[in-house]
C-alpha cells in the first residue's frame, strides 16, 4: 500500500507540473521517478499519464525548425473545413491552421516554381504512421484542396485523434489524415 501511495503522489505532481508548464508555454517533461521504482503501478496507468501530456508538433525544413504546442497553434488564425469521413460515414467540421501557413514561416515559398516544386511533406503521427503530400497538394496557389493542422472537430477540441490532426479536403478516403500529429518534415525529391 505504501508504494501505491507514493506512486499516486508522484503522478499527481507530474500532472501539476504539466499544467504549469503548458500555462507558461513550455512543453512539460516527465521526470524519472525519484523513488527509482514505481512500486506496483502498472504500465497501463503510466500510459494514461503519458497520453494526457500532448506532444508538441515539430516542423523541419532544411536546417530550420519550429516547435508548436497546441496552445501556440490555437492562437494563430484558423480555417474551417467540412469533410466527409468515410470511417464515420458522416460529415465532420474541422478547424485548424492551414499547413502552408506553418511551412511559409520556415521559408517554404508561398508560390513556388521550378525546382521548388520538388519539395514534399512527410507528416508523422505519435504511432509512427507516416504519409506524404507533394508541396503542390498543400498550396492553394496550385491545388484546390485545403490541408490543415486541425485542433478541433465540430466545435470541440480533438480528443481521440489529437490534440492535433492533419486533415485534407477533396480526398475520397481519410487515409492521409494523420491522427496525433507530432512531426512534419519538408524534404526535396532527388
Amino acid at each position: 500500500m505504501r508504494s501505491s501511495g507514493y506512486a499516486a503522489i508522484f503522478l499527481g505532481l507530474i500532472g501539476v507540473a504539466a499544467i504549469a508548464a503548458q500555462a507558461q508555454g513550455r512543453q512539460p517533461s516527465i521526470p524519472a521517478s525519484p523513488m527509482g521504482h514505481m512500486g506496483d503501478m502498472d504500465s497501463e496507468a503510466t500510459g494514461r499519464i503519458t497520453a494526457q501530456i500532448p506532444a508538441p508538433l515539430k516542423i523541419t525544413f532544411g536546417d530550420k525548425s519550429a516547435t508548436w504546442t497546441p496552445a501556440a497553434l490555437a492562437a494563430l488564425p484558423h480555417t474551417t473545413v467540412t469533410v466527409y469521413n468515410d470511417h464515420t460515414k458522416a460529415n465532420e467540421t474541422y478547424a485548424g491552421v492551414p499547413l502552408i501557413d506553418l511551412l511559409t514561416l520556415l521559408g517554404v515559398a508561398e508560390k513556388p516554381s521550378g525546382k521548388e516544386l520538388r519539395l514534399y511533406v512527410v507528416a508523422v503521427g505519435s504511432d509512427d504512421y507516416e504519409v506524404v503530400y507533394s508541396l503542390g497538394e498543400v498550396l492553394p496557389y496550385v491545388h484546390d484542396a485545403t490541408v490543415i493542422v486541425a485542433d478541433s472537430i465540430d466545435g470541440k477540441p480533438l480528443t481521440d485523434s489529437g490534440p492535433l490532426q492533419l486533415v485534407a479536403t477533396r480526398e475520397k478516403h481519410p487515409a492521409r489524415w494523420v491522427r496525433n500529429l507530432v512531426a512534419i518534415r519538408v524534404l526535396t525529391a532527388e
